[in-house]
């Protein structure tokens, strides 16, 4: 709808060779941020993790997306 801000529903970030920890998701926070200041409508928007080595204790209540959960369905 004209006047009406864009929805982000979800901003994530893919590392194949390393862990994802606080960092990553402080980095997709400030992201979020960003576009909220530029006019979006991107509060809710969830963030997700994409690794294929593993994640740090820290990411507890964010999405998390392994290989095995990737691929889940694909069999």
């Amino acid at each position: 709808m004209p006047g009406t801000p864009r929805r982000v529903l979800a901003l994530g970030e893919a590392k194949w060779g390393e862990v994802m920890g606080a960092r990553h998701v402080e980095r997709l926070r400030r992201a979020r941020d960003l576009l909220v200041n530029k006019g979006y409508d991107a509060a809710g928007a969830v963030l997700v993790c994409y690794s294929g080595t593993g994640f740090e204790p820290a990411l507890a209540g964010t999405l998390t997306v392994d290989p095995n959960r990737l691929y889940a369905d694909a069999t």
